[in-house]
């Protein structure tokens, strides 16, 4: 474990930060190039059935319009589903833009305008005339939940629910105490500041350089490249800032295929950005019915777990996350039944959301065990100590470390929970309610096997390279710290590269595995750098280093010195210049322990305490205050850190209180898809926000002992939200967002 000392571990201002706040750095739609053409996306008005006919005379004899791309006249594009599966893709048939005349979902693209000018393209793309043959579509899971199904292919990375353990029915049964309850989870839609946009520069040798809106730029790459016919020499994809991604990124969106396929057909670069409006014709949060059970002893001792969820997906993909395991995994229990099932509706594929599936199934589980912890009458806090699990109970395994014991005491401190009288409506400020409520989060802890390169330069000036991405979580920053703290040198004098395909391998960036993945590969490479460049010092004529080994010199202000005698020592430019070298460079992989993995469970953990404030007579809820206590393994910027947690409990308070998308089922299509109706948090919304790092030491997942910020945030966040509000008002509200006309109804 890299010991927190020099850089990592302390609180370090973002490197990008001035590139950002100055409008020095560049996203995917602000990238030029000479001749550029603007591509306007048409978006389907059914959600299913044909294009009976399509007229684009109109829009052609707009003077400026290049071209309008149909079904009918696209150029030829692969045809097997393989060529359009992306590493993250879910089982199933990715869906192909402009593929053929079949409409699969209200909002799908189906044509794409391009003109000389962006306002040209707007104005010819609504000159466009359709015409539909519509089937009847089906997007009520409340319906289709009857027919709901076991998904008969796993997708990569998600664990199905594990084999049932004793027997959870009977035991529930004989139980002395029980909850039984539904708790639903709303659709939720990817809003960040930044659309999805693609700007596919062609080269006169036919190569392109995209700029791409991803979190993966090797995954659009081979997407690009698997698809058009295309050799990965010919595909660059770069993405250097994005602005929020939060997993809509994981996956190529559309906009990507339809800018290079029209800049392959016009040989000529193209732009094609997305609207906020058409940011809701893609993946989401996918609704969630949940029903939990849990049977208890008096004392509040866990008899009993059963917890189901049914997932919406689209009639081509089954996507699926991670939603019942958590209930096994956070509390012991000897009789145990898990059991996860997909229900189709006529909609685009949902996609990964921060958390995707712990922030739905710990929702609905940390909502029961609040409802118990009322019927037995035990303190909340006490009860998931009574149940606290020791071990992976599902998968026979140690927890490679676990500090959640301590981030109940320290978050319960904190907040001055011992101060909360257990009587619901009891607290009150004024005309308000005062409600006081918590709940755990727990997110796994990654990592992926991921490549970095590290070249030092004669002058002194090292930069670490890694295609992996940035999407505001501070990898330019960590990255850094972590190559400057291993060669000794101020972290001016290091420059990091990331968010380009042509850099070394990386998976996307997502699941919180990023620092833990990018950074150990970093790690190693500079680590390699360090030990040539002292083989070379001691080989040096009179080299002062000569008999000394590495364990004994230290790396500090661009020399190698001996620890013991700082005076003595020789800098990296005359070893160089010794060596008859400019560079000294290296580039290694790193991937996780196979008999770590094997032997041992890594999960980051925290406890969120939340107090909301309600009007009693308006219905108006507050969250006022929030504590989390997390405790992820090495912190590598406290700074960084306490933003990234920040972020994602703002996502959790938009998640309990706010964010849904409404589905008119009988058109098959999303109603509020804008920022005016779909609300998410702002910043009158957001109040007293504290986090607190509990200390953990982990020298078992990886090197550094990193477990990941981007998801345990959110996880949790929304249950202590609304335990707080069953706390303030005594009603129990298991729909979320709990809205005025669900808490007043």
């Amino acid at each position: 474990m890299l010991k927190a000392q020099g850089y990592v571990g302390s609180p370090q201002n973002r490197v990008d930060g001035r590139a950002k706040v100055t409008g020095e750095a560049r996203y995917a739609a602000e990238f030029d190039a000479p001749d550029l053409a603007y591509g306007i996306v048409i978006s389907s008005a059914i959600a299913k059935g044909r294009i009976a006919s399509i007229d684009i005379s109109s829009a052609l004899a707009i003077p400026g319009v290049v071209q309008v791309f149909t079904h009918e006249n696209r150029s030829g594009t692969a045809w097997l589903d393989r060529n359009y599966r992306d590493e993250t893709a879910p089982p199933g048939s990715p869906f192909r833009p402009l593929y053929d005349d079949q409409v699969v979902y209200s909002g799908q693209p189906i044509a794409l305008v391009v003109a000389d000018e962006y306002e040209i393209a707007a104005h010819a793309a609504s000159l466009v005339r359709i015409a539909y043959e519509t089937d009847t579509h089906m997007t009520d899971l409340d319906i289709k939940r009857s027919e709901a199904y076991v998904p008969p292919k796993k997708r990569s990375g998600v664990k199905a629910p594990p084999s049932p353990r004793g027997d959870a029915e009977e035991a529930f049964t004989q139980a002395p105490v029980k909850v039984h309850a539904e708790y639903r989870i709303a659709i939720e839609h990817h809003n960040p500041m930044e659309t999805h946009a693609s700007t596919v520069i062609y080269e006169q040798d036919g190569t392109l350089t995209i700029h791409e809106k991803t979190q993966g730029p090797q995954n659009s790459q081979s997407y690009v490249s698997s698809v058009f016919g295309l050799s990965s020499d010919q595909v660059r994809v770069v993405s250097p800032f994005i602005g929020g991604a939060f997993g809509s990124g994981l996956r190529p969106q559309y906009q990507l295929f339809l800018a290079v396929m029209a800049a392959l057909e016009l040989k000529r670069s193209v732009r094609v950005v997305l609207t906020r409006d058409q940011m809701f014709t893609f993946g989401y949060r996918p609704q969630a019915i949940q029903t939990v059970s849990l049977g208890a002893n008096p004392d509040g001792m866990l008899q009993s777990i059963m917890h189901d969820a049914i997932q919406t997906t689209s009639t081509f993909e089954d996507y699926q996350e991670v939603v019942v395991n958590w209930s096994n995994l956070l509390y012991h229990c000897d009789n145990v039944k898990l059991t996860y099932r997909l229900a189709q509706v006529d909609t685009a594929t949902p996609i990964d959301m921060r958390a995707p599936g712990a922030a739905t199934g710990v929702t609905a589980i940390e909502t029961a065990m609040d409802e118990l912890a009322y019927a037995t009458g035990i303190d909340p806090v006490e009860l998931r100590l009574r149940n606290y699990a020791e071990v992976d109970e599902a998968n026979k395994r140690d927890f490679s470390s676990k500090e959640l014991r301590a981030c109940y005491q320290l978050g319960a401190e904190r907040f001055g929970w011992a101060q909360r009288n257990p009587e619901p409506r009891s607290m009150r400020d004024g005309r308000e309610l005062v409600g006081w409520g918590m709940a755990t989060g727990v997110w796994e802890a990654i990592m992926q096997k991921t490549a970095a390169r590290a070249v030092l330069s004669a002058d002194g000036h090292l930069e670490v390279s890694c295609a992996t991405a940035d999407i505001g979580t501070g990898t330019y920053t960590i990255l850094t710290q972590i190559a400057a703290d291993i060669m000794g040198l101020p972290m001016e004098r290091v420059t990091t590269r990331i968010g380009d395909s042509s850099l070394p391998k990386s998976p996307v960036e997502g699941g919180s595995w990023t620092a833990a993945s990018a950074g150990t590969a970093v790690q190693i490479a500079c680590q390699t750098v360090r030990e040539s460049l002292f083989k070379y010092a001691r080989e040096m004529d009179a080299s002062p280093l000569a008999n000394a080994s590495l364990e004994h010199v230290s790396f500090a202000d661009g020399r190698i010195v001996l620890t013991n005698d700082p005076e003595t020592g020789v800098s990296f430019t005359d070893i160089m210049r010794a060596r008859g070298v400019d560079k000294v460079e290296a580039e290694e992989k790193a991937s996780p322990g196979m008999m770590t993995s094997m032997r041992y469970s890594g999960y980051s953990h925290s406890a969120v305490f939340a107090e909301v404030k309600v009007d009693e007579e308006l219905g108006i809820i507050r969250v006022t205050r929030i504590v989390s206590a997390v405790a992820a393994g090495t912190i590598l910027n406290p700074k960084t850190a306490r933003s990234q947690i920040i972020g994602g409990i703002v996502f959790g308070i938009g998640m309990a209180l706010e964010e849904e998308s409404m589905l008119d089922h009988n058109l098959g299509r999303f109603m509020n898809h804008n920022l005016a109706e779909y609300h998410v948090p702002v910043n009158a919304d957001i109040h007293d926000i504290d986090v607190i790092f509990v200390s953990e030491h982990d020298d078992k997942l990886n090197p550094m002992g990193i477990k990941g910020l981007g998801e345990i945030g959110i996880v949790g966040t929304a249950a202590a939200i609304g335990n707080a509000i069953f706390h303030a008002t005594g009603k129990r509200i298991r729909d979320y967002p709990i809205t005025i006309d669900k808490l007043l109804g």
